[in-house]
């Protein structure tokens, strides 16, 4: 017998959508059992953010995580993996924040012709549509990032944020 009660979440894993949709665009779909306000705050939110933004599965960890999440402010996550000698930076600066429903960022960390991000957030009900579309400033740079894998991690990511929503949700008392 199953003793949870119906009031408190539970894990429901939706499908993660990975697709190029251009030479130079990737766009990764998925739907959380959460309202777009609380999946918004795990983006924005340091604290939260450096809870699910890693795939565990890569060995990496997150050594630091600054953002300040406003128009014109700037992000630096720092990494390190036992494979690599040196930790690696990974930066840029916000082009638009709209709480609850858009964000946009520039990836500086290969130079000037970094890729932009934009995520949006569309609640639906209970549940919110997130929408990451990555714009690479060419084919190259998007076969490179995709042959590295560097692209590969969002269906682990989202588990991750999955599995966080949950706990926050039951925090909250819902």
């Amino acid at each position: 017998m199953d003793a949870r009660r119906e009031s408190e979440p539970t894990l429901m894993r939706n499908p993660t959508t990975t697709k190029r949709t251009s030479d130079r665009e990737l766009l990764v779909t998925r739907t959380f059992n959460a309202q777009a306000r609380i999946v918004f705050e795990a983006w924005t939110r340091p604290e939260l953010f450096k809870r699910w933004w890693v795939p565990k599965s890569t060995g990496m960890s997150l050594l630091s995580c600054e953002m300040d999440v406003r128009v014109g402010g700037t992000y630096r996550l720092v990494f390190r993996h036992d494979a690599l000698p040196e930790p690696m930076a990974f930066f840029g600066r916000y082009l638009e924040v709209t709480p609850h429903s858009r964000l946009v960022w520039t990836n500086e960390e290969g130079g000037e012709d970094g890729s932009v991000t934009t995520v949006t957030f569309e609640e639906r009900g209970a549940e919110t549509l997130v929408v990451v579309h990555d714009l690479y400033p060419s084919k190259e740079a998007l076969d490179a990032a995709i042959a590295s894998e560097s692209t590969g991690g969002f269906s682990e990511q989202f588990e991750q944020l999955d599995e966080l929503l949950v706990s926050l949700g039951a925090s909250a008392g819902r």
